[in-house]
């Protein structure tokens, strides 16, 4: 069954929505935006955050002391990078958290195609840009089935009948301006996750209705 992820919790009405509401994964931006957290403050939240939801750290560009920091005191389980991270960043990262890893890949516009590489992360994301709220053009994803164990590679085209070649791919979420109007479209091109943030909103905060329809959506719809 896919998974879903509500991102950029920053109240704690959020957590009480997400407890009631049931998603897989929530998440904490510690990055430039309208919805940050502070270290104390994810913490804070975290502990009101009932067992079984999988709280993320999402992050640009943080030092990897602070990444860890927050792993090691239980804040978050898994982390999103979304900044200029190599491979050997990744690696060292994983190796010191111990923790899942999702690597985010920005989708640009055009419809050439692109490789992204996961490295040592377990998931791929990709997005049209942190934060846009935008989706890109869904039809450069060109599987429909995730993979199962973590590769070296993985590709996108876009659906004009090209033949691309075949590579082992990363199980990935899909971000970027999902809601309750395209859900059942991004679920059929077979993401591991979809990750969504102003779709579950209302002016500006999120919204307890969409959140709880969303994951009733995504529960009927697998």
């Amino acid at each position: 069954m896919p998974k879903i992820k509500i991102c950029g919790l920053w109240r704690e009405r959020d957590i009480e929505y997400a407890n009631e509401a049931g998603p897989d994964y929530v998440g904490f931006v510690f990055a430039e935006s309208r919805r940050r957290v502070t270290p104390a403050r994810a913490a804070a939240l975290r502990a009101r955050l009932r067992p079984g939801i999988i709280p993320v750290g999402v992050f640009v560009d943080a030092a990897a002391e602070e990444i860890a920091a927050l792993c090691r005191g239980g804040v978050i389980e898994a982390v999103q990078l979304h900044g200029h991270e190599t491979n050997g960043d990744v690696a060292a990262l994983k190796a010191r958290c111990r923790v899942p890893i999702i690597r985010a890949v920005r989708v640009g516009e055009g419809g050439g195609p692109c490789a992204a590489d996961p490295g040592a992360a377990d998931f791929l994301l990709f997005d049209s840009g942190a934060g846009s709220g935008r989706p890109f053009d869904w039809r450069r994803l060109t599987w429909v089935a995730p993979a199962t164990h973590n590769p070296n590679s993985c590709f996108l085209s876009p659906l004009r009948g090209n033949k691309v070649p075949k590579a082992p791919r990363a199980p990935y979420f899909l971000a970027g301006g999902i809601g309750l109007h395209n859900l059942a479209g991004a679920l059929a091109l077979g993401p591991y996750g979809v990750d969504i943030s102003s779709g579950a909103e209302t002016g500006g905060v999120k919204d307890l209705k969409k959140m709880r329809a969303l994951v009733e959506e995504l529960r009927i719809e697998s």
